[in-house]
C-alpha cells in the first residue's frame, strides 16, 4: 500500500531534485539486476543456490521497498531542511522588529511627559527653535526616527524637526484616538502627518499639562520603518538571493519585502503557517513558504498581526550549493558524525543499513561455495553476478551517503552561521538603546538644575530626582537600577532596592568627568559590579552638565542593565527550544559574558578556536569540532555594530555570538573506516591456498577459515538472555537449518571482541554477527564489520609469535596479505570451541592474551 502523502511529495518535489532522481533511477536499475540474478539461479542451479536463494529473495524484495522509501525520506529530509530554514529566517524577521519596536513604545511613553516639551505645549513657552533644537538632540540619539512632532489638541502642528516637508497641522484620527487614551497609539498606515510616504509608522501620545496634567497635546514619534526594514533584510537575506523574505499584515499584505521587484509591496501572497510540507501558487509562480508569528516581547505583543515570511521558487529550492564541508574535514570526524546518522539524518541512516545489506548479501555468497568447485561452478558464476551487481549497489550508495551527508552538514553549518548572526544582532540593537537612554536622560532640565546648585541638595529634591528615576525605570524594565552622582561621584538617588554604593568608582568618575559633548557616554567593562549584587554586567554613563555655555560635568547617571536576565533572554528566544544546541556571548578571549550551559556559567573561559576569536567585526564562520566530548557545529560571528552604535562613536567592546549544535559522542575511528585500506590484492600462487573470511573487529583485521562459516546476520537480531556463564556470551541469535549446520533453531552468540581484547566490543548499525561451526556445534561471533573472502597461499600463513603448534592460543596463525603489508589474524576455531566449554578455558585464554601483549 502506498501512502498518499508519499505519493504527493515524490510526484511534486522529484522532478526538482536531480540528485535524487538520479539515484531514484540507480535503484530502480539495481533491483531489476537483483530480480534477474534470482531468475538466474532459480532457472540455472536452482539445487546449488538452495542455501543463498532465501538470502537473494530477501535482497530483492528489500530493494523494491527500499527503491520508495528512500527517495520518499530523502525527498522528505531536503524538504524539511528548506522549510527549516525558511522558518528560522521568518521568525527572526518578526522578533527583530517586535523588539524593536518595543524600544518606541517605552520611548514615547518617557518623552510625553519631558516637563520641557509639556510646557511648550501647554504654552508656558512659546520659544519653537529651541524645542526644535531639543528635539533634535533627542533624535541625535535615537536615530530609528525620522520625524518628531509635537500637536495640539486641534491636531495644528506646534513644532517638528523635518523642515523638508513643512506641515501646518493634520486631520488624521489618530490625534482624537491618542488624546482619548491614557496609553500610547500605534499606527500604521497612510497619515497626512508623513505625506511623502505611502504608510507610516507612527507612536504617539497625549502630552499633559506640567502642573494641572490636562490634555493640552500630542507627541509623535515617526519610526523610520523603511530603512529599517532594508537594514534587516540586508543583514540576515540569504547572500544568493534565491528567496525574498517578508514582513506582512494581518491580511496577508507585504509591508515591506527585501526584493520589491520580484514580489512588490501591497502584494496578497499565499501563507504557511503550519509548516506543512505543501506549495502555494503566487503570481503564476510554485513556491515554499514559511510564515511567523511573533509570540510577542516583554508583553508588547507588537502591531496586530504582523508577520515574517520568506518563500523560495519551487524550482531554485534544491539547487545544489556548492560544499566541500567532507573534502575539508577529517576523515576520522567524518566517519564518527556518520554514526551517529540515525539521531540527525534518519534518511541517511537507512541509506547506510542498505548498504551493509548488500555487503552482507554478497559476503554470505561467497562464504557458502568457499573451496567448492565442479558441480557448483553454475552457483559461482551467479556469485560474480552478486558481486559485481553488489559492487555497483555500494558505489551508488556510497555515493548517496556522501551527497546527503554533504548536504546535512552544509545545512547545519549555515544555521549556525545564521544564528549566531542574529544573536549578535539582536546584542548590538538591544545596547544601542541603552547607550541612547542614559546619554538623553542625562540632559534632563530637573537633573541639570538640581545639580548645579552648590549647596547640598534638601531632601525634597533628592525624593524629586528619586521620583523621576522611579518613572524611567518603570517604562524602561531592562535596567536594575538607575542613579544620579554628583561630581564627586557621590550617588544622590537611584532606583536599588537593598544595599548599594554610595559612590563611584574613581576610573568610572575618571572617565564621565572625560566626556567632551553630550553626544559621547561611557559603558564600564563586563566585570562584577557592586551595582549588580557582585555580578558581571555592563553600566552605561552619561555626564550631566551644567546649563550654560562652558557645559561642565557636574554630575553623571548610571544605568545597571540587568545582562543575566536581558542576555539570556535572547539566547534561548534564538534557540526556540532546539535540541542539544547551546549559545554564548563571548569576549575577544572567550571569556563567557552569557550562557545557556549550566557548565559554563558567567566568567567561564569557552574553549573557542583563535581565528574565530578573532574574526573581523560583521564577519560569521562555522565549523565542526568536538565539543564536550561529543562531535558538534560551531558558528559563530563577531558583533558589528548598529547604526551608528560601535561604528562610528567611539565606543569598542566586541562580542562574539557563539552557537553549538551536539550530535552524538566521539568515537574511536570503525572498521568502516579502514575498509578501503584493506583491499585484498590476490597473489599469483593462491591455486591451491586455503579460503578465509575476514572481518573487523575495532579497527583490526581478522579471519576464519571460511569452510566454517555458515553465514552472517546483522547483529540488531541478537536477543539477550541472561542465564549466567561467561560475560562474554551476549545473547542468542535465530538461524534456519542452513544456517546453523542443519540445526536450525538457536545459536548462542559471543563477543569475540571480549575475548580478543579484554574490552566489550560497542555494538552499532555497522555490527555482525557470524555463524561458525566446528564439528556439530555452531556458535554466533559478535564483530565490528566484515570485510570479505579471499584465498590466501601457503606462503603467506605463518605462526604467530610465542605460538607453540599445540593449539593453546586464540590466535595460532597470521596471514601476510599484500606482500606482507596487511596483517590479518587467523582464530584458532578449534581452541576458541573447546574453552567455551567451561569457565576455566575462558579465564586460560585470557592469560594467554594478557603474554602475548
Amino acid at each position: 500500500m502506498t501512502n498518499p502523502a508519499d505519493d504527493y511529495l515524490v510526484d511534486t518535489y522529484l522532478p526538482y531534485m536531480r540528485d535524487v532522481a538520479k539515484c531514484q533511477q540507480a535503484l530502480q536499475e539495481l533491483s531489476l539486476m537483483w530480480r534477474m540474478i534470482e531468475s538466474s539461479a532459480k532457472m540455472n542451479c536452482p539445487v546449488e543456490a538452495k542455501a543463498i536463494l532465501p538470502t537473494m529473495s530477501a535482497t530483492r524484495a528489500g530493494f523494491t521497498q527500499l527503491e520508495r522509501e528512500l527517495v520518499v525520506s530523502m525527498a522528505r529530509e531536503k524538504i524539511g531542511n528548506v522549510l527549516a530554514e525558511l522558518a528560522t529566517k521568518a521568525q527572526y524577521v518578526t522578533d527583530i522588529v517586535v523588539r524593536n519596536l518595543y524600544e518606541r513604545t517605552a520611548d514615547v511613553g518617557f518623552l510625553s511627559t519631558d516637563r520641557e516639551l509639556c510646557a511648550f505645549v501647554a504654552g508656558l513657552n512659546d520659544n519653537a527653535d529651541a524645542m526644535r533644537l531639543r528635539l533634535r538632540a533627542y533624535r541625535s540619539k535615537y536615530s530609528v526616527y525620522d520625524e518628531i512632532i509635537l500637536l495640539d489638541r486641534d491636531g495644528n502642528i506646534l513644532v517638528q524637526i523635518d523642515e523638508d516637508t513643512p506641515l501646518e497641522g493634520s486631520l488624521d484620527p489618530l490625534i482624537a484616538q491618542t488624546l482619548a487614551s491614557d496609553q500610547y497609539v500605534e499606527t500604521f498606515r497612510y497619515s497626512d502627518l508623513r505625506p511623502g510616504k505611502r504608510k507610516a509608522l507612527i507612536y504617539s501620545r497625549r502630552v499633559l499639562h506640567p502642573d494641572s496634567g490636562a490634555v493640552v497635546g500630542i507627541l509623535c514619534l515617526c519610526f523610520a520603518f523603511e530603512a529599517e526594514m532594508a537594514r534587516v533584510f540586508s543583514t540576515h537575506r540569504d547572500h544568493g538571493e534565491r528567496s525574498n523574505m517578508l514582513l506582512l499584515d494581518a491580511t496577508n499584505r507585504v509591508i515591506a519585502s527585501a526584493d520589491p521587484l520580484w514580489i512588490p509591496i501591497g502584494a496578497q501572497v499565499p501563507v504557511n503557517l503550519s509548516a506543512a510540507p505543501v506549495l502555494t501558487m503566487f503570481a503564476g509562480r510554485e513556491y515554499l513558504v514559511r510564515t511567523y508569528s511573533s509570540p510577542g516581547y516583554q508583553g508588547y505583543p507588537g502591531p496586530a498581526g504582523w508577520q515574517g515570511q520568506v518563500m523560495i521558487p519551487l524550482e531554485i529550492a534544491f539547487g545544489a550549493v556548492q560544499s566541500a564541508v567532507l573534502a575539508e574535514l577529517d576523515p576520522a570526524v567524518a566517519e564518527g558524525l556518520l554514526s551517529h546518522a540515525e539521531s540527525f539524518c534518519p534518511p541517511l541512516f537507512e541509506i547506510m543499513g542498505a548498504a551493509d545489506t548488500i555487503r552482507r548479501v554478497v559476503w554470505n555468497g561467497q562464504v557458502m561455495t568457499a573451496g567448492q568447485a565442479g558441480e557448483l561452478a553454475r552457483l559461482k558464476s551467479i556469485l560474480e553476478q552478486i558481486s559485481e551487481t553488489g559492487a555497483r549497489s555500494n558505489e551508488l550508495f556510497s555515493k548517496s551517503i556522501r551527497d546527503l551527508f554533504e548536504t546535512v552538514l552544509a545545512s547545519g553549518l549555515r544555521e549556525g552561521e545564521f544564528v549566531s548572526h542574529l544573536l549578535v544582532d539582536l546584542l548590538d540593537r538591544n545596547l544601542y538603546e541603552r547607550a541612547n537612554d542614559c546619554r538623553w536622560w542625562a540632559l534632563s532640565p530637573v537633573l541639570r538644575s538640581l545639580l548645579a546648585r552648590p549647596a547640598p541638595l534638601d531632601a525634597p529634591q533628592v525624593q524629586e530626582i528619586a521620583a523621576m528615576l522611579a518613572y524611567i525605570n518603570g517604562l524602561y524594565t531592562v535596567y536594575t537600577s538607575i542613579f544620579v552622582y554628583d561630581r564627586h561621584g557621590r550617588i544622590i538617588a537611584s532606583t536599588a532596592q537593598g544595599d548599594y554604593p554610595d559612590a563611584v568608582d574613581a576610573e568610572t568618575l575618571r572617565q564621565v568627568g572625560s566626556l567632551r559633548t553630550e553626544q559621547q557616554y561611557y559603558v564600564t567593562p563586563f566585570e562584577p559590579s557592586p551595582m549588580y549584587g557582585g555580578r558581571p554586567t555592563y553600566v552605561y554613563h552619561a555626564a550631566i552638565r551644567s546649563v550654560d555655555r562652558d557645559g561642565q560635568v557636574i554630575g553623571g547617571i548610571g544605568l545597571v542593565f540587568d545582562s543575566a536576565v536581558e542576555f539570556s533572554a535572547m539566547l534561548e528566544g534564538a534557540l526556540a527550544e532546539k535540541d542539544g544546541v547551546q549559545a554564548f556571548f563571548v569576549d575577544r578571549g572567550g571569556v563567557v559574558i552569557a550562557s545557556t550551559d549550566p557548565t559554563r556559567p558567567v566568567g567561564a573561559t569557552l574553549e573557542v578556536a583563535p581565528d574565530l576569536l578573532a574574526l573581523p567585526t560583521g564577519d560569521s564562520a562555522a565549523r565542526i569540532i568536538a565539543h564536550d566530548e561529543q562531535y558538534a557545529i560551531m558558528g559563530c560571528t563577531a558583533s558589528h555594530g548598529y547604526l551608528e552604535f560601535k561604528v562610528s562613536d567611539g565606543y569598542r567592546a566586541d562580542v562574539i555570538a557563539v552557537v553549538i549544535e551536539s550530535f552524538g559522542m566521539v568515537r574511536a575511528r570503525s572498521a568502516g573506516a579502514e575498509r578501503g585500506l584493506a583491499l585484498i590484492e590476490q597473489s599469483l600462487d593462491t591455486l591451491h591456498g586455503e579460503e578465509f573470511a575476514t572481518f573487523f573487529i575495532a579497527g583490526t583485521l581478522f579471519a576464519v577459515p571460511a569452510e566454517h562459516v555458515c553465514v552472517a546476520h546483522a547483529a540488531a537480531r541478537v536477543a539477550s538472555v541472561s542465564v549466567g556463564g561467561f560475560v562474554e556470551r551476549i545473547g542468542v541469535l535465530a538461524v534456519a537449518d542452513e544456517e546453523g549446520g542443519g540445526s536450525g533453531g538457536y545459536v548462542w552468540v559471543f563477543d569475540l571482541g571480549a575475548f580478543l581484547t579484554g574490552e566489550v566490543t560497542a555494538i552499532d548499525s555497522n555490527s555482525q554477527v557470524v555463524v561458525v561451526r566446528n564439528g556439530a556445534r555452531c556458535i554466533g561471533l559478535l564483530v565490528s564489520e566484515l570485510h570479505g573472502v579471499a584465498k590466501f597461499a601457503p606462503s603467506e600463513l605463518i605462526q604467530t609469535p610465542l605460538a607453540n603448534g599445540d593449539g593453546g592460543m586464540l590466535v595460532g596463525r597470521m596471514i601476510k596479505a599484500n606482500a606482507g603489508s596487511v596483517l590479518i589474524q587467523v582464530i584458532d576455531l578449534d581452541y576458541l570451541f573447546r574453552i567455551l566449554s567451561d569457565a576455566d578455558g575462558v579465564e586460560q585464554a585470557r592469560a594467554a592474551l594478557e603474554r602475548m601483549e
